[in-house]
């Protein structure tokens, strides 16, 4: 009974079933016009975790964090963010192998709904399933 539960949790893949690469602290450059350019990730939101075992994000998480570099309004404000970006190398399900130039975040309200009204640069594909108001914003989907 065991071997077959097994072989059937090998071939059902979850849709952003990726490496989560960004740990408590990570760095993240901002990816929209908000008026943050870098940003330090506090907590993960939308994992539970083990004990002492530190969280880590990965592409589609939202993320609470710090804003480390910006405008002065928002220099040091804590923000909620969607990872759009990671460096790691990510295997999709069809055999491709993706990764960024850099780790970015958009930052976002509570909610999930943009602040910004662009996105620069690449978003990738799983955010924006996951996440559907990056989609009108976002120039270049991978």
């Amino acid at each position: 009974m065991g071997k077959i539960r097994k072989k059937i949790k090998a071939h059902i893949k979850v849709k952003g079933d990726f490496t989560r690469v960004l740990p408590v602290g990570a760095f993240l450059t901002v990816a929209d016009n908000t008026g943050a350019k870098r940003l330090q990730i506090i907590t993960v939101k939308t994992m539970k975790g083990r004990k002492r075992r530190s969280l880590s994000a990965g592409i589609g998480d939202q993320v609470i964090c710090s804003v480390v570099e910006g405008n002065p309004e928002m220099k040091h404000q804590v923000v909620p963010a969607v990872i759009v970006r990671q460096r790691k190398e990510f295997r999709r399900q069809n055999g491709e192998h993706i990764k960024f130039y850099d780790n970015a975040a958009v930052v976002v309200t509570p909610e999930g709904e943009m602040k910004g009204t662009e996105i620069r640069g690449p978003v990738a594909r799983e955010a924006v399933q996951k996440w559907t108001a990056l989609a009108a914003a976002a120039k270049i989907v991978v």
